[in-house]
């Protein structure tokens, strides 16, 4: 029987419980971890995952447009952060010879140091935040999990980090 388009397909008691855990996971672990960088190394959670996408780099340079779409934010909300970033020496931006409105930010020595430091307490608090309270197969399945969301989410963008079966 086709549900008309007004009716809501209301979950059940395991979706419902499955989306309220999840839900959870999105609100509590980036608050915990933004709240832990804070004071481990005076860096949001979005800061640290921008200065982390270029540290990984080989030349530590991405474009804007690159870092915000792998980041899941504006490109007004990650200009606000390389503004900042720039006025401390950690990063610095350059356009992009040629047409378009295109710009490379690229982490600066100071910058690639900060990230390192920074690292081993955030890894810290992933593992125990998350990774460690998680079962091997577990981890599996939320990868998984991750990478089925993420491509309906946004299938034009692949899921490069983690499972993508």
């Amino acid at each position: 029987m086709t549900r008309p388009p007004s009716t809501p397909r209301w979950l059940s008691d395991d979706e419902r419980a499955a989306w309220l855990a999840t839900a959870a996971i999105m609100i509590s672990l980036p608050a915990a971890l933004d709240s832990r960088l804070q004071r481990q190394a005076g860096l949001s959670f979005f800061e640290y995952m921008v200065l982390a996408a270029l540290s990984e780099r080989a030349d530590r340079t991405m474009q804007m447009s690159e870092i915000a779409a792998g980041v899941s934010s504006s490109l007004s909300r990650l200009s606000h952060v390389v503004t900042r970033f720039e006025k401390q020496g950690l990063a610095c931006r350059a356009r992009v010879p040629g047409t378009g409105r295109r710009t490379n930010v690229t982490l600066t020595d100071a910058g690639y140091a900060k990230v390192v430091e920074a690292a081993p307490d955030h890894l810290a608090a992933v593992r125990d935040y998350y990774i460690d309270v998680l079962e091997p197969a577990d981890l599996v399945a939320l990868g998984r999990i991750g990478a089925a969301v993420a491509r309906r989410i946004n299938p034009d963008q692949p899921f490069v980090h983690g499972a993508t079966n």
